[in-house]
């Protein structure tokens, strides 16, 4: 088949399996992060120091890392299952309400006296009229240790006797400790279920899972050196699906769309679905994943997965903040898709 016309058939494709992700059980296991927006308008320099003067307006509190990915599962019309670790404290508490609100069982989400449940605070400004920008992060972080891995394996081990997929989100808050790691991994392969591993730091320890979803940096972070060309990225994509024993390496490329690794290595560029201005890329790598692996659940191939993935990011970054995107939204994302041939 011509491959330009084998990606519109996927898309076509794509677009008859958005209903098919409705109630798809998706386990979501790693690090839950709360994320903090604080938003203002850039009115003046500071007399005190040459910074400039933010006039606060609002403050929000969203989901982040292995919670927004359970966010957009959810979106999507999928069940996520969390596994986690927060803190005992106000901003643990807060994930978990969060969670509770969007409607999302909580018992997989432990928590642990003796950490910090990690915060990211971004404050975000513009000029009056203009839309506002991202202009400072603050993180607080706290690693979780392997204090708890074992109640986690515990949880693991029961949770995904009634799941669909397992989505590993690892931020490098060691929630994902290797022996939780490899649990879920191994429990995926023995009951033939999908997986897919979102790593920020290590994904070269997911060995087993059927398929890694990184951006060119994590992919970078492969060879240990910078990809300075598409033969770079062909090169590391094919020794990170060797590495892993995957099914799959799906890279994330941003205005150049995705390129797709199957098999021995076989790669297919995908076109971004998304052309124009972007607002925030803020969590576009959990949305990737979150559709990758409903849909693979849903028994799509990797290709049509991939093109389903693409069209829900293309929605989420065009909003500002961790965002998500629904079914119907999808829908008109792959059909507005012109740039395939």
């Amino acid at each position: 088949m011509d491959p330009d016309n084998r990606l519109k058939r996927a898309r076509d494709v794509a677009l008859r399996s958005v209903d098919a992700l409705a109630g798809r059980r998706i386990l979501v296991a790693g690090d839950f992060l709360l994320d903090r927006y604080l938003v203002g308008q850039a009115t003046r320099v500071s007399r005190e120091a040459p910074v400039v003067i933010i006039e606060h307006e609002s403050d929000e509190v969203r989901l982040g890392g292995a919670g927004n990915a359970a966010r957009n599962v959810r979106a999507l019309g999928g069940e996520p299952i969390p596994l986690g670790l927060v803190g005992r404290d106000r901003e643990g508490e807060r994930v978990v309400e969060l969670l509770r609100e969007a409607g999302i069982d909580t018992h997989g989400i432990l928590r642990d006296p003796e950490r910090r449940t990690v915060t990211k605070t971004r404050i975000l400004a513009g000029a009056a009229g203009a839309a506002s920008r991202q202009v400072l992060r603050i993180d607080r972080a706290g690693d979780y240790g392997a204090s708890r891995t074992d109640s986690l394996i515990r949880h693991a081990r029961a949770l995904v006797s009634d799941v669909d997929a397992v989505l590993l989100s690892d931020y490098g808050y060691a929630t994902l400790a290797p022996a939780l790691r490899s649990c879920l991994i191994q429990a995926a392969r023995t009951r033939g279920l999908p997986s897919c591993a979102d790593s920020r730091y290590q994904l070269s320890e997911f060995q087993g899972v059927t398929v890694a979803t990184p951006n060119e940096e994590e992919l970078a972070r492969v060879s240990g050196g910078v990809l300075r060309s598409d033969a770079d990225v062909v090169a590391t994509g094919r020794e990170l699906l060797s590495l892993l024993n995957a099914r799959a390496v799906v890279v994330t490329r941003g205005s150049r769309g995705m390129s797709v690794f199957e098999g021995t290595g076989h790669c297919r560029n995908i076109p971004p679905a998304r052309h124009g201005e972007v607002a925030d890329v803020t969590g576009a790598g959990d949305t990737v994943a979150s559709a990758l692996v409903l849909a693979l659940a849903a028994g799509t191939d990797i290709l049509v997965g991939a093109m389903l993935a693409n069209a829900t990011a293309s929605v989420v970054v065009g909003r500002r903040g961790a965002a998500t995107a629904a079914p119907e939204e999808v829908v008109g994302a792959l059909e507005a898709w012109q740039n395939l041939s």
